[in-house]
């Protein structure tokens, strides 16, 4: 399973199901029984804090258009920017297991930050994970 094929299963379930709040995620999936705390960049745990609180503005780029290029259209984008505001925000972790189902492990980022600051360890482990997490879906 690469990271991709995660994002497409991940994207449409949150499509197909309705969510009551809006909320933001970094998703991350571990091919071992562990998960290293620094796969969370600082500037992805900056944004998920920001969006938790004073708000995190961010501007969608357009996408360059050469002259040599086969497409000549690109995906419209939905708007310009976004600001995104007291929402709440996951770590959401697959430990991939080949030929089992997928069980993605929501952790808010506050719960993250603490357990990768009080952790003895490097990694957040599977058993761990489930353990501090917030809800778990299995596809």
């Amino acid at each position: 399973m690469k990271e991709s094929h995660f994002q497409t299963l991940f994207g449409n379930y949150i499509r197909t199901h309705k969510f009551q709040k809006s909320a933001v995620f970094e998703l991350k999936i571990s091919k071992s029984t562990s998960l290293p705390f620094n796969v969370v960049k600082d500037h992805q745990i900056q944004a998920l804090q920001a969006v938790t609180g004073e708000g995190f503005y961010y501007k969608i780029t357009d996408p360059p258009i050469f002259g040599n290029m086969q497409t000549r259209f690109n995906a419209p984008r939905p708007f310009d920017c976004m600001l995104l505001k007291e929402i709440k925000a996951f770590i959401v972790i697959v430990f991939y297991h080949p030929r089992k189902p997928k069980q993605f492990i929501f952790i808010p980022i506050s719960t993250f930050l603490y357990e990768r600051d009080s952790s003895h360890r490097k990694s957040l482990t599977e058993k761990r994970a489930l353990e501090i997490s917030s809800g778990t879906i299995i596809l």
